[in-house]
């Protein structure tokens, strides 16, 4: 897995976390962030006496960061906080906006997982009939963004909804196989 570059902040916790029964003037500031790129969960601590704000987009990868201390590992989803938790759907909505090219790549280029199940049916609210519109449509032409998505297959619900829908999902944990999270 490849790791990530930028996170970008779900929540800035100054004195740690309130269930932490750590002595107060032990305790260090925690950063609930996202990757930008993998989308992974992930919990990072701040440099001293630096401040970070909600939604900022903070370098994490290898060589000089100039706020983020180090990247404790993955953050478990149930770990969120409410604040964390509010803020996860807007900043992927923002992420599948700015990418919508990584996005669309999938419903271009998305290959059947086994026989009897292609990988667009993991998307939430797409079975078999939209499978194979999606299919018939990108042989004729490749589409052009995801707009092009919904106006061609009849009756998709909105492409930018279910990538997000499955993001989260993929989150949870809930879901057996990852197309968007962590790869």
């Amino acid at each position: 897995m490849a790791r990530e570059e930028y996170a970008i902040v779900l929540d800035f916790l100054p004195h740690g976390y309130a269930f932490d029964n750590t002595p107060s003037y032990k305790k260090t500031a925690v950063v609930q962030a996202i990757g930008r790129d993998n989308l992974t969960l992930l919990e990072a601590v701040p440099k001293k006496d630096i401040q970070v704000e909600i939604h900022e987009e903070v370098y994490i990868g290898e060589g000089k960061r100039d706020k983020i201390h180090h990247v404790n590992g993955r953050l478990d989803p149930k770990k969120l906080t409410a604040t964390g938790k509010a803020e996860l759907e807007y900043v992927i909505q923002n992420v599948v906006e700015k990418n919508q090219a990584k996005f669309l790549e999938f419903f271009n280029k998305s290959q059947p997982l086994t026989t009897r199940m292609h990988t667009i049916e993991l998307l939430p609210g797409v079975g078999k009939k939209h499978m194979w519109q999606i299919i018939e449509e990108r042989r004729v032409e490749p589409f052009k963004d995801l707009a092009d998505v919904k106006a061609r297959v009849k009756l998709m619900p909105d492409p930018k909804k279910v990538i997000i829908k499955r993001i989260l999902a993929e989150l949870s944990g809930t879901e057996k196989y990852n197309l968007f999270v962590g790869r």
